[in-house]
């Protein structure tokens, strides 16, 4: 009876490991370059869109007006929100500890802003560019000098 449980098990475990293999992920960009080239123009286009700015001719508010507008912003925030599951991808993943969740903060900061884009509601769009901010500040802190190194 263990004999042809062992088996069994044996016979059940390997199918599970029959299924087609993920392809090859091979990055292109190193740490630095995804930031400078994928994560820090979309966030700017995240803060770029919600609050307001005011000078002495008035105020400006900084919304999107069309629908168009709220659809950039709502990409942009998604490309913020997958960044962060690139950066938790060897060779970029600094350690499994604070870099996971700092990396895993930006995944939810980023659908926070995409959500808020998708709802037109401005000042959920003005809090998660907070919250993105904050993450990427927290990340900086503590990581920034090994990026740039």
């Amino acid at each position: 009876m263990r004999i042809t449980l062992l088996v069994l098990l044996v016979g059940v475990m390997a199918g599970c490991n029959s299924g087609p293999q993920p392809p090859p992920f091979k990055p292109l960009l190193d740490t630095k370059a995804l930031m400078e080239s994928v994560i820090d123009p979309s966030a700017d286009v995240v803060w770029g869109s919600a609050g307001q700015i005011i000078t002495a001719s008035g105020t400006e508010d900084l919304r999107p007006t069309t629908e168009e507008g709220w659809t950039n912003v709502r990409n942009h925030a998604a490309i913020v929100a997958e960044a962060g599951n690139l950066l938790m991808m060897v060779p970029r993943a600094k350690d499994g500890d604070e870099w996971m969740r700092l990396s895993q903060a930006m995944v939810d900061t980023g659908a926070a802003a995409m959500r808020a884009a998708e709802a037109k509601n401005a000042d959920q769009l003005f809090q998660a560019g907070a919250d993105i901010y904050s993450v990427c500040s927290n990340c900086h802190v503590k990581y920034l000098m090994e990026i740039v190194a």
